[in-house]
């Protein structure tokens, strides 16, 4: 989509260095540097794209290749060069003269080399992964795959198959030669219902050995990205207030909304715990983190830095604010800034990240910087989060966000979750920590529950309604400027479940809420004087993600 941009770009970007953005040549630069990056090209025609307008490369010569240099290629033409690929990538057939093992390979070895250029052990780390890029008919089963240590000659594609089981087995024979590595879906909300189905991809029912494969291969899903958030659906979470939030509308190049049932986090997460009754293994037992998906070689994740995300398509405050349907399926202002993904690490090692990775330490933001723990335990005291050792005392009593509650001692009435969490300095200071339960009602069917565990500027739950009063606005739209005269630096908490059931299966996750600031289309609104196209938000509440802890009855 014109995007010219390098691997080298985006590992400069990520540490904080100003960058242009390849499309116009506008300098941009973060105003906090990641500590680790992953990208994540697609494994379809890996490394080829930059070779098709190379002059020195024979494949510039090809009809393909003519077309992507040509300098006013429409990519939004119904017979541009993006969309004679993504027509490739969604019916699975690949241009044969693009994928051949020796272009596959030299491409991989090439991006490997940069990224151990860049990785600086203790100081900003670069994961090798590679994007998975399933996607018939426009239903999203992408999967990020990141490697521990080394990687195999070529990433899997696609092309070689679009079934996530197919996937796994690459994993799986590589994990038993040494290559360890972990598959993250994406884009749930634009799977069609298929991410979270209680079948396989577009077959039968899932089975035993298919839940254990999944589990031990995808510990970790996104919940966020530029194409929208998938962690619940106001459909299916009408008394959640914050429900509708950076919703996508159409599954992806197809202007066609996806099924949203099975397609959500929240309730895929209590459909694992249904599915593990069954087979003794969860298939859905989730980790979260979040992503960008940004196809601008950057990370947008500020949303007073966004500079689009599709290359040519975006790259201009006049393209973005257009009211009509892009490539993507959407408006330009329904896509939105990246998300970012948190994990606690002993060091910022590959080694150290990828375990993390694996064991589900982990939570995803909508974009800022936000610190969380969340902790699980029967006895924390009351003022744990206040102790100096609060952090030590939390691991030896109980388990961290991403783990098992452990075995229910026989004094225990309930568990209880400590929760402590701290702003970004560089975005809005916090309105609230509540934590999301979700567990099997006695119909068998996926239920949840949301608490309020802390809010800012003193305010309370109302017991009538269990809901808390808003914290305010202090966004001027008309100067796209916000104040943190509201709400807190820090917030935290020791909760208790008041309805837990020992009999019944649960997760508990926490989600950390932001005092309202503008969204990147009214900053881009201000700067350029173009009005926001209608039903625009202007402003929105950003926000962190953990992962779960699990409770398993005692008799299973």
């Amino acid at each position: 989509v014109g995007t010219r941009g390098s691997w080298e770009d985006a590992y400069n970007y990520a540490m904080g260095k100003p960058t242009p953005l390849s499309t116009t040549g506008e300098m941009m630069q973060k105003k906090t540097p990641y500590d680790f990056v992953a990208i994540t090209d697609h494994a379809e025609y890996f490394g080829v794209m930059p070779s098709l307008i190379d002059p020195n490369s024979p494949l510039s010569q090809t009809e393909l290749g003519q077309a992507m240099a040509d300098p006013d290629m429409d990519p939004s033409a119904p017979d541009s060069p993006i969309n004679h690929i993504l027509g490739s990538l969604i019916s699975g057939v690949p241009m044969e003269e693009f994928v051949t093992p020796d272009l596959q390979q030299s491409n991989w070895a090439r991006y490997i080399d940069t990224a151990n250029k860049f990785n600086k052990p203790g100081e900003f780390t670069t994961l090798i992964a590679y994007e998975w890029t399933s996607i018939p008919n426009g239903r999203n089963m992408h999967r990020n795959v990141f490697f521990r240590g080394d990687a195999p000659k070529a990433p899997y594609t696609a092309f070689d198959s679009i079934y996530p089981q197919d996937l796994w087995t690459f994993m799986e024979f590589n994990r038993n030669v040494g290559i360890d590595s972990v598959a993250i879906p994406h884009n749930a909300n634009v799977s069609d219902g298929w991410m979270f189905s209680p079948n396989t991809f577009l077959g039968g029912p899932m089975d035993a050995r298919h839940a254990a494969r999944q589990q031990a291969n995808e510990p970790v899903m996104e919940i966020i990205q530029t194409k929208g958030q998938s962690e619940t659906h106001p459909a299916f979470s009408p008394a959640d207030e914050f429900a509708e939030f950076e919703m996508f509308p159409n599954m992806i190049n197809v202007a066609q909304p996806s099924q949203i049932k099975y397609g959500y986090m929240r309730q895929g997460l209590v459909e694992g715990m249904i599915h593990e009754e069954k087979f003794g293994s969860n298939p859905f037992k989730f980790g979260i983190v979040a992503g960008a998906d940004s196809h601008n070689a950057y990370s947008n994740n500020e949303e007073s830095n966004f500079y689009g995300s599709h290359g040519l398509t975006d790259d201009t405050p006049a393209k973005r604010l257009a009211p009509g349907i892009q490539p993507s399926g959407a408006r330009g202002v329904d896509v939105g800034s990246a998300g970012a993904t948190a994990v606690w690490a002993e060091e910022n090692t590959r080694e150290s990240i990828f375990d993390g990775i694996k064991r589900k330490e982990t939570y995803g933001t909508s974009g800022p910087l936000i610190r969380l723990r969340f902790f699980g335990g029967w006895d924390f005291d009351d003022d744990l989060v206040e102790d100096d050792d609060f952090v030590e005392k939390a691991y030896k009593d109980g388990v961290p966000m991403g783990g098992d509650l452990p075995k229910k001692p026989r004094r225990a009435k309930a568990p209880t979750f400590a929760v402590w969490a701290s702003k970004d300095p560089e975005s809005g200071n916090l309105d609230r920590i509540q934590i999301v339960k979700g567990y099997v009602n006695k119909w068998g069917r996926p239920s949840e529950a949301i608490y309020e565990v802390a809010l800012s500027d003193n305010r309370s739950v109302d017991p009538d309604t269990g809901k808390a009063p808003p914290v305010g606005n202090t966004v001027d739209v008309e100067s796209a400027t916000y104040t943190n005269d509201i709400g807190d630096s820090q917030l935290m908490g020791v909760w208790t479940d008041p309805d837990f059931d020992p009999e019944v299966r649960a997760l508990y996750y926490v989600r950390v809420i932001e005092i309202p600031t503008p969204r990147w289309s009214t900053y881009d609104s201000v700067r350029s004087g173009i009005p926001l196209p209608p039903n625009t938000p202007t402003t929105l509440q950003e926000r962190a993600w953990s992962s779960p802890i699990w409770y398993t009855p005692p008799s299973e």
